[in-house]
């Protein structure tokens, strides 16, 4: 094999060797900078046309599957970086352990583009035309394929690079974030089929494609000044806690009563009706919390005549010896209104639960230094948390990157809010990413979005996705802001993704009909 890659390779000449390697590697990198914090939505656009454009003239299907890869190498080796960050600078990992590990999930991310590239080239029987509507199709199944397999890590989907400003986003509140990637990745297909085929036409087909795009955008544009949801009762306010606990001190037995104190601090100068820490935010079990400083934030809260959201562990033991102690990462609530608590229900693999725990968990014991690296899931059926005059939506962390589980507490919920620590990736983009995967959130349900943090982006965002107020990163801050909750269903709420995927299955039935028809008329 190694022969034969090296006479392949010897057959090539350097520009080959750029467009082969290099260019759709630089192609991926250059996708990044459509996410946050550089919101640059149309340069996603512009890698995807490039990429595109070296499927269409590859001359086998291995080659374009290639490509695929090394774009996807680009994409999530420059966007998810910081996942090394987090394994070696928090979690103690050795460097090297630390860094195959990052690549390994880059690269198996990698083979989803590569497929796509493969798949559609192979059936498009070297027919750009067949293509252009197959690379999108597939791509498109891909995400969403993305997103659940082994869980799920539907990260730097391309759809999310276009929130907030584009005018794609118009169609989120509809078809969601994959129905925008499908919408983007058409246009890009498009653009790069009038380049393929420039010379024969650029004065036909080339004008049909600028009208086709232009439409969909000021249809997109038309749709963002749609209002699917409506204001209900009086504006609340709240106030985000974001107390700047180093990830590496967090969970230190020392620095535990300092905490404590720090954000017993906060609350007390708070006069906000809802107030909100941030994800173990209180790093002890419940039980553990001394009871007169629960009782110090209760009689705040009920001072205030609203509640108090805090973020700590749940630990139960099991019903017979036999069986472990069960742990959950929750949001308790404390106040006026009746405790109430949300538990996380979409765990990290290998962040939060061990997978294969028998095969893989000497990687902890050895390795690793991950406090709650072993937590049980909470029920996919929670209800919102009436509190504050307001029917909350919780969701924890990364869960809020999967926005057919946050309608589950849909329409009912008022309010969105997200409590993260995002302290794991260190001055990386990834707390900026998350964000962004907030707003998107925002603009499918209609909602306000709350973000309460440990070091950021503590952020308050409205239904447009347009964010309202945002504290400074790594800096302990309250952020007060006033909200306004809201009633009513987006189409997205009603359906979530089936729509999407209906039209995506549709299509591959078109495709394999076309190619029947083909090997039938050949």
């Amino acid at each position: 094999m190694i022969l034969t890659l090296k006479k392949s390779l010897e057959k090539l000449n350097f520009i080959q060797i750029i467009w082969l390697f290099l260019l759709p590697f630089l192609l991926g990198a250059f996708a990044v900078i459509g996410f946050a914090p550089y919101y640059i939505y149309s340069a996603t656009i512009a890698s995807l046309i490039g990429l595109f454009y070296i499927w269409y003239t590859a001359k086998t299907a291995k080659k374009a599957a290639l490509s695929g890869f090394l774009y996807g190498l680009g994409l999530f080796g420059i966007g998810i970086y910081w996942i090394y960050i987090s394994l070696h600078d928090f979690g103690g990992m050795p460097w090297w352990m630390a860094g195959f590990s990052t690549f390994t999930l880059c690269a198996f991310l990698s083979l989803f583009p590569a497929f796509v590239g493969y798949i559609s080239k192979q059936s498009s029987n070297t027919s750009a035309s067949t293509m252009m509507i197959s690379a999108p199709i597939f791509w498109a199944l891909s995400e969403w394929v993305r997103g659940w397999i082994f869980t799920g890590f539907p990260w730097l989907t391309v759809g999310y690079s276009q929130v907030p400003n584009s005018p794609l986003t118009g169609f989120m509140p509809i078809i969601g974030v994959y129905g925008v990637s499908l919408i983007m990745l058409f246009i890009a297909s498009l653009i790069a089929y009038c380049f393929v085929n420039a010379k024969r036409t650029i004065a036909i087909t080339g004008r049909n494609s600028i009208a086709i795009v232009i439409c969909i955008g000021i249809i997109g544009g038309l749709l963002k000044l749609v209002e699917w949801t409506t204001p209900i009762n009086a504006p609340i306010t709240a106030a985000l806690l974001q107390g700047n606990i180093s990830q590496d001190m967090k969970w230190s037995p020392e620095i535990a009563d300092q905490t404590l104190k720090s954000y017993l601090e906060m609350v007390q100068q708070s006069k906000a009706k809802l107030i909100v820490m941030p994800e173990t935010a209180l790093p002890m079990l419940v039980n553990e919390i001394p009871s007169q400083y629960v009782k110090a934030l209760k009689d705040h809260a009920v001072n205030n005549h609203g509640d108090i959201l805090i973020g700590t562990v749940e630990g139960f033991a099991g019903e017979s010896p036999s069986e472990p102690h069960q742990y959950f990462n929750s949001m308790l609530s404390i106040g006026s209104a009746t405790t109430q608590s949300y538990r996380k229900s979409h765990l990290v693999p290998f962040g939060e639960f061990i997978p294969l725990k028998n095969i893989f968990g000497w990687i902890y014991r050895d390795w690793l230094n991950i406090p709650l690296s072993d937590l049980s899931r909470g029920s996919l059926t929670q209800q919102p948390i009436e509190i504050a005059g307001q029917k909350v939506a919780v969701n924890i962390c990364y869960e809020d990157v999967f926005g057919e589980e946050i309608i589950r507490q849909l329409p009912q919920a008022s309010l969105l809010v997200n409590a993260s620590n995002d302290a794991w990736y260190g001055g990386s983009p990834a707390a900026h990413q998350h964000m962004q995967f907030s707003q998107a959130r925002a603009i499918e349900t209609g909602r306000v979005v709350l973000r309460a943090t440990n070091t950021g982006a503590t952020a308050m965002i409205d239904p447009h996705g347009k964010v309202i107020a945002h504290a400074p990163h790594f800096t302990k801050t309250t952020l007060n802001v006033s909200v306004q909750g809201y009633a009513g269903s987006t189409p997205y709420v009603r359906w979530g993704n089936w729509p999407v995927l209906i039209l995506l299955w549709v299509g591959i039935i078109f495709l394999l009909y076309k190619s029947w028809l083909k090997r039938r008329n050949s």
